[in-house]
């Protein structure tokens, strides 16, 4: 009877004790993965994190968002506000604004930090920033600056972004209620309009960014 069995190559063991390791480890590493990105999702509903319509269920619209009033926009959040001098893109002059309003929360932040891919850790680790020259966790400024956008689509008509210059004048805190002012200063002609732009904290009434943008101002698609 012949005997078929080989003797175990020392090497060829250690490879394959090795190749398994490490399949379980990518096992493992994935199952943590899929576990993370679930508590994600599912944290990020519980909050009503859909941004627009065609990501949020429409059986089941976030509480807080409702139809806006100006046809330039998809939707409005109870929370914001908005003031403008002026209705009709035609009208629009030298002087005239838009203020808008909203509080920066812990989830704008962390939000901001996923889609930016800016995880800097003075926006997401308090007890890293309590050591900071801030002591305590601050938004991302490109986030506060992002409100400047938010104002200049609420002037009427489309506007579209041509340009924008801004200085950082302080820091704005996780909490805080801010307002993005901007402001025409100059017609430049051909639907185009030089404006000032501000960021105020409300409760301290201090500006945190000044800037100056250019847009066109287009008429609403029909």
């Amino acid at each position: 009877m012949s005997d078929n069995t080989t003797p175990a190559n020392p090497l060829s063991a250690m490879t394959d004790a090795w190749m398994q390791m490490t399949q379980t480890a990518i096992e493992s590493a994935t199952a943590v993965n899929r576990a993370a990105l679930g508590a994600y999702e599912n944290g990020a509903e519980a909050n009503g994190a859909a941004s627009n319509g065609a990501v949020r269920d429409a059986d089941e619209p976030d509480a807080d968002v409702e139809p806006s009033e100006l046809p330039s926009l998809a939707f409005e959040d109870a929370e914001w506000t908005f003031e403008r001098s002026v209705e009709d893109a035609a009208e629009i002059a030298v002087g005239d604004s838009v203020t808008f309003t909203k509080s920066i929360t812990a989830e704008d932040v962390e939000r901001f930090a996923v889609v930016s891919g800016d995880t800097n850790r003075l926006h997401l680790d308090d007890e890293f920033a309590d050591d900071s020259r801030f002591g305590g966790r601050i938004a991302h400024g490109t986030l506060v600056s992002g409100l400047i956008s938010a104002a200049l689509a609420r002037l009427p008509g489309l506007t579209i972004y041509l340009s924008q210059d801004l200085e950082f004048r302080g820091p704005v805190e996780i909490g805080d209620r801010v307002s993005a002012i901007v402001e025409v200063v100059e017609d430049l002609g051909d639907g185009q309009f030089r404006l000032a732009t501000t960021i105020e904290n409300v409760e301290s009434e201090t500006a945190v960014i000044d800037g100056e943008a250019v847009v066109l101002i287009d008429d609403l698609p029909e």
